[in-house]
């Protein structure tokens, strides 16, 4: 097995804020089928070093005044995985989520939080772990960017491939902070990390790493787009020979209707019925003939949130219900309670909660995913393990994974959801009252249900993709 370090700043189940927890939880098994041993970098937050606290994590290194304070390395296993924990108290033990504090604001210091990551990274890819070198670094996101810079900066030779999970995050930071982050000051170009006066952790990653990728192969072309390169669409297709884009998959161990321990487990489409009258009774809606869609989602415009308030009276009109789990935007939470309000055909949860998350792929009809753009999305791919259809925007990993039930592909048998375009109110509207004729039409609306649960979603093809990339990067 060959030995490689990926560093993230979320890994489940120790921590999660979104899909890349989900990622990097699940690709170090996917990649052992393939010759790879993965061994995971992570930040000690509080709950990860509660987890190493009681799985006997040992101590490998020690990092005295690292980002002014001393720190040390973990080593533990858990769940699975082959972990290594940052504990460097004075950056990660405190209360909040990894990124913002109590009060929902980014915390300050995030800069420094993660380029201390990324120097223990390279660290360990330059041999500072007694017998344990790796042959290659995977890096997640701008969380793990800076990983290039160190080591160009310690004259350390290693592969390294960076892995974009959502372009709209930089890891922006002032010029005055080169010195405390201790990168190279020459390096403060734009062929460096500057980004428009500002110091950039992804384009320090996106300029340095010697492969990208990124999580569908549509985002990858949108990202050569400044409509979606969020200002950093010519650095990609300055790159974009060595850009790459591969499908996330799901851990299908943990989403399987015929194994789910939360959910009333099934093999059928016929099984979602006790899971759809259960989630009725939970969030207080009547039984009603047509469909029950549901929506688990970070509330903010990107997923398209205010669109769906836009859409749902010509679905609810049509005979749809709608139940909604997620947080987010302020105002969005509001204008959901207040359209929960409104109608008893929508419910609403304010925050999120995984068990309940199951009990909803498992109990709806439809899951509805209107994002304006989606890097590749999980929930479309828990969605069809579970029976619920998709009604997804065409973009990015969305428009990868789901197969559009237009005519032609209901006459072959092939369609699993439905794919809206444009990203705007009306055609989502449409599309959701497209949804409501096809759950009348039964024998259709079974087979589409089928099609979606013997769609292949786990990490079998995209992690033979990506042990590929990895041989031709040790080659190359």
């Amino acid at each position: 097995m060959k030995p490689a370090l990926a560093v993230a700043s979320e890994c489940v189940p120790l921590v999660k804020t979104g899909g890349l927890a989900d990622v990097t939880g699940a690709l170090p098994g996917a990649m052992a089928g393939n010759g790879w041993a993965l061994r995971t970098l992570l930040p000690g937050y509080r709950p990860v070093m509660a987890v190493a606290a009681n799985a006997g994590a040992q101590p490998v290194l020690d990092l005295p005044g690292l980002a002014a304070g001393d720190a040390r390395v973990l080593a533990l296993r858990y769940a699975g995985l082959d972990l290594l924990v940052l504990n460097a108290p004075h950056l990660y033990d405190r209360d909040g989520s990894p990124y913002l504090d109590a009060g929902g604001n980014d915390w300050s210091d995030n800069d420094l939080r993660f380029a201390a990551l990324a120097q223990t990274a390279a660290r360990i890819a330059g041999g500072a772990l007694e017998g344990w070198v790796p042959h290659l670094l995977h890096l997640h996101d701008w969380q793990a960017a800076l990983v290039p810079e160190y080591l160009a900066a310690e004259g350390t030779r290693v592969p390294v491939v960076l892995t974009i999970h959502n372009i709209a995050f930089h890891g922006l930071t002032a010029p005055d902070r080169i010195g405390a982050l201790g990168l190279d000051p020459a390096r403060f170009i734009p062929d460096g990390y500057e980004y428009y006066g500002h110091v950039s952790a992804l384009k320090a990653g996106l300029q340095g790493a010697d492969r990208i990728t990124t999580v569908s192969p549509t985002y990858a072309r949108e990202l050569t787009t400044p409509e979606f390169g969020m200002g950093l669409d010519g650095v990609i297709r300055a790159r974009a020979g060595v850009l790459t884009g591969i499908l996330n998959g799901i851990d299908t161990r943990v989403w399987n209707p015929r194994k789910d321990p939360h959910v009333r487990r099934y093999q059928t489409p016929r099984g979602k019925a006790a899971n759809r009258k259960r989630l009725r009774a939970e969030f207080g809606l009547p039984a009603a003939p047509g469909p029950l869609a549901v929506v688990i989602s970070r509330l903010t415009t990107q997923k398209g949130l205010d669109l769906l308030l836009d859409a749902l009276p010509a679905f609810t009109a049509a005979g749809g219900q709608l139940a909604l789990l997620g947080s987010g935007d302020r105002a969005l939470e509001n204008a959901w309670l207040q359209a929960a309000r409104d109608s008893d055909a929508v419910a609403v949860r304010i925050g999120y909660d995984e068990t309940l998350a199951h009990r909803m792929f498992a109990g709806g009809d439809a899951v509805l995913v209107p994002s304006r753009f989606e890097p590749c999305g999980l929930t479309q791919l828990y969605a069809l393990r579970y029976g619920a259809v998709p009604v997804v925007a065409r973009t990015g990993g969305l428009a990868d994974t789901v197969i559009h039930a237009n005519d032609a592909a209901l006459r072959a048998g092939t369609a699993t959801g439905l794919v809206h375009a444009p990203d705007d109110a009306e055609a989502l509207a449409t599309a959701l009252t497209d949804l409501c004729l096809l759950h009348a039409q039964s024998e259709r609306w079974s087979l589409i249900q089928a099609n979606g649960m013997k769609h292949p979603v786990g990490w079998e093809v995209s992690s033979a993709q990506y042990a590929a990339l990895y041989d031709a990067m040790m080659v190359s």
